[in-house]
């Protein structure tokens, strides 16, 4: 029987790249005889987001996408809770649809899998010899102070809690209780699967092609207020 890599991409407000990112999820052959469903989530999208992804399902009827949409826009971890939810594949993979990740290294998170090492696999923007976009000095020791103290209360040695790229076992990221509607999801998810009795984590480099706020980066310093009190909230206390 054959496996099933599940790829939940959140969508907010994203008419410029919604169509690339697509095409170049569709486009991935994945190792170990994975085949693969895409699940889009709209987030209430107030520009042509939807438009462009019925525009790309009726351009590429071959391509299976399931699609979702929020009445009200949640955030970006709601989002990723519907497509969670709705994933039938073995395991499942997170996708941002802004072109900051790039869709043909699935392979390189799927490697620890398809080996029989893991059971979750972060992507490290911090680790390896892939590209790397230069931009912000403070996002970096502010994303190096997140790692540190989300290490220090789930005993891990990540060096990128809080990238995009996450891949799950399925069963385990679906037993899960996930409550951050918002970026919060990254330091929640952590925590609690951290605390899953004789969980294999493993880490692997991965490039990153960062955004600038006028390119539509969205996340901002309350973001990371609220990931210091996730941190303590779901690191102390079940």
């Amino acid at each position: 029987m054959s496996l099933k890599l599940s790829i939940v991409i959140p969508a907010y407000n994203e008419e410029k790249t919604i169509q690339t990112v697509l095409k170049a999820v569709a486009s991935v052959e994945l190792i170990g005889g994975f085949e693969k469903e895409i699940i889009v989530v709209n987030d209430c999208s107030k520009d042509e987001t939807e438009a462009q992804i019925f525009a790309f399902k009726a351009m590429n009827p071959n391509v299976e996408i399931s699609y979702f949409k929020h009445e009200v826009n949640q955030g970006k971890g709601a989002a990723l809770h519907t497509g969670i939810r709705r994933a039938q594949g073995n395991y499942v993979v997170i996708q941002d649809a802004d072109l900051e990740y790039d869709p043909k290294e699935f392979n390189i998170l799927l490697q620890p899998i398809v080996d029989g090492h893991a059971d979750v696999v972060y992507g490290s923007r911090f680790m390896g010899g892939k590209a790397h976009r230069i931009l912000f000095f403070w996002h970096s020791i502010g994303n190096k102070i997140l790692t540190f103290l989300s290490n220090m209360f789930s005993n891990l040695n990540l060096t990128d809690m809080e990238t995009c790229y996450k891949l799950f076992r399925i069963d385990l990221i679906q037993g899960l209780e996930l409550n951050e509607k918002r970026f919060g999801f990254e330091p929640e998810v952590t925590a609690k699967i951290s605390k899953i009795p004789n969980i294999r984590i493993y880490e692997v480099g991965v490039s990153y092609y960062g955004r600038t706020y006028a390119e539509g980066k969205k996340i901002n310093w309350k973001d990371g207020f609220r990931a210091i009190y996730c941190i303590f909230r779901y690191g102390l206390f079940k």
